[in-house]
This record gives structure tokens, C-alpha cells and sequence, in this order.
């Protein structure tokens, strides 16, 4: 998902702030499953 907006197309109109906000959402989303998975991955090996 990084990379997915271009700078050009918050300039243009073409997404707006609420799209920037949304996206961000999913990012952290993503990174606090990302970040739960390891947890469980490093505490089912012991």
C-alpha cells in the first residue's frame, strides 16, 4: 500500500485528504497485524 498515492494527485484533486486519511488507517492497520503475527510466531517457538 505505500506508494499508492502520488503527491501530483493531492495537488490535482484527484484524492483528497479523507483519502490520505483512510490510507493511513490501513497502514497502521496492516502494521499492527504485522506486528501481532511476529509476537505469535516468536512465542509459539519457545
Amino acid at each position: 500500500m505505500e506508494g499508492l498515492l502520488k503527491y501530483e494527485s493531492l495537488i490535482d484533486g484527484t484524492v483528497d485528504l479523507c483519502d490520505v486519511a483512510l490510507l493511513n488507517d490501513a497502514l497502521s492497520v496492516k502494521r499492527e497485524n504485522e506486528a501481532r503475527v511476529q509476537d505469535h510466531m516468536e512465542k509459539s517457538k519457545r
